[in-house]
């Protein structure tokens, strides 16, 4: 997960401020942070045929196209924003940045 400062790196620091106490650019951008993103994190790939898909069953392997030590990509509403390292933290899957993309002209 992106810590505090990692997100202040890319949304600038908003701390605790009150929005009458904030530059008009910070008005701006105040307005998005309760805005729900869909997270995903993608494993891996893998092409089958639909008559091989309709044969799985329960306890089926699907071989995915990364090994067990690559980053993970990190998808936020259909748009990639880095990559991570897929752990387990209590009883939850979890993923740790370990790369942001660079954003750029799309």
């Amino acid at each position: 997960m992106a810590d505090q400062d990692d997100i202040d790196a890319m949304f600038g620091e908003m701390g605790a401020a009150q929005p009458a106490k904030l530059k008009p650019e910070q008005m701006e951008i105040s307005a998005v942070y309760d805005t729900e993103v869909e997270v995903s994190v993608v494993l891996g790939t893998s092409n089958i045929r639909v008559r091989d898909l309709l044969k799985l069953g329960r306890g089926a392997i699907v071989e995915l196209d990364r090994k067990i030590d690559d980053l993970s990509d990190i998808i936020v509403s259909g748009r990639q924003v880095g990559r991570g390292e897929v752990t387990i933290v209590e009883d939850k899957i979890a993923v740790t940045f370990r790369e942001f993309a660079r954003s750029g002209g799309s």
